[in-house]
């Protein structure tokens, strides 16, 4: 039975230690808040408000604590070999991000991100339609990740929710954009991004680039966890906020008329998936990867470019202009 560290038990280290209490593991569990700890339905030797006191007898780790502790906290466990779950972002910068990432293939360290997106079944379903062709030539895509609620404060909306879709988007065309424009407001006034819009352009081996856009923020009223993928053939709807029926598909096509071009709507359909809990999924794939020790299907690469693609979304921002991604 494998032995593993929460460290973090705030707002969303909660669902974490929900789901590894569940699992077939031997739990520990640190928050340096001790009243966090009190309620903590684990025996005392295995609850502190000192992580690193268990670093000697675990064999992984789940890393849910502000991002400005990511990158010291894994680095420090995969120098002593230990396998590391970092919720994203992996880092606050892409060459701490690159150097955890290497360092856990020096180590021979399992290194996941926790980019959740990629684990909901709608998002496979829509990354398997896109390689199949279904949709046709991708015109663009289309994500909107906000609602009013309480800001974070270890980073801006960007790091916080925008990035959810620039992974998602990363994850269903297979590669990164090629150029990056981006609007950020601060309307709190705390020094951070509150209200984030961005554009991506993915290449996609013709002389059409994919357009996407990505909506983020704190403020307009209700919730939003929506994508829209926009084809030649077929478009799609995916409402993350929906259980089972999260995709609708439209079978549209603008088709030329003479001199004309007339838009067809066709057939509409409804997907139903099964209930899982995404959260569920990427833990069992994360005890998975170690119990085999095969490489995770998110490890620090994709946590790396989802990183490098905010970097951009920054400076475009500051600047007023495309960035470019390197390779």
């Amino acid at each position: 039975m494998k032995r593993i560290l929460l460290i973090g038990i705030g707002r969303w280290g909660v669902n974490h230690l929900r789901v590894l209490k569940s699992m077939p593991i031997e739990l520990f569990v640190a928050d340096h808040r001790e009243q966090r700890l009190t309620s903590v339905d684990v025996s005392q030797s295995h609850r502190s408000t000192d992580a690193r006191s268990f670093f000697s007898r675990i064999d992984a780790a789940v890393v849910v604590t502000p991002a400005q502790a990511h990158f010291e906290t894994c680095r420090e466990l995969l120098r002593m070999g230990k396998d590391v779950f970092v919720e994203k972002p992996i880092a606050l910068a892409s060459s701490d991000a690159k150097t955890l990432t290497e360092l856990a293939e020096k180590s021979g360290a399992i290194l996941q991100v926790g980019h959740i997106f990629r684990f909901d079944p709608a998002s496979l379903w829509l990354r398997d339609a896109i390689s199949a062709g279904r949709f046709g030539r991708l015109k663009m895509l289309q994500a909107r990740f906000s609602g009013f609620k309480r800001p974070r404060y270890d980073t801006g909306v960007t790091f916080s929710d925008g990035i959810h879709f620039i992974d998602l988007f990363n994850f269903l065309l297979g590669v990164p954009p090629r150029r990056v424009h981006a609007v950020l407001s601060d309307f709190l006034g705390r020094g951070l991004d509150d209200e984030s819009l961005i554009v991506l352009e993915y290449d996609q081996g013709d002389n059409s680039p994919i357009l996407a856009t990505i909506e983020a923020g704190y403020h307009a009223p209700g919730k939003f966890r929506e994508v829209t993928i926009v084809g030649t053939d077929s478009s799609a709807v995916c409402d993350y906020n929906v259980a089972q029926y999260k995709i609708k598909t439209f079978e549209n096509r603008h088709v030329a008329d003479r001199d004309t071009i007339k838009a067809d709507e066709g057939a509409v359909r409804q997907l139903e998936f099964p209930p899982e809990e995404p959260l569920r999924a990427e833990l069992a794939a994360f005890i998975d990867a170690i119990d085999k020790r095969n490489p995770s299907s998110v490890d620090g690469w994709a946590g790396f470019h989802a990183v490098r693609v905010v970097e951009a979304v920054l400076k475009s921002a500051q600047t007023g202009a495309w960035i470019e991604i390197g390779e």
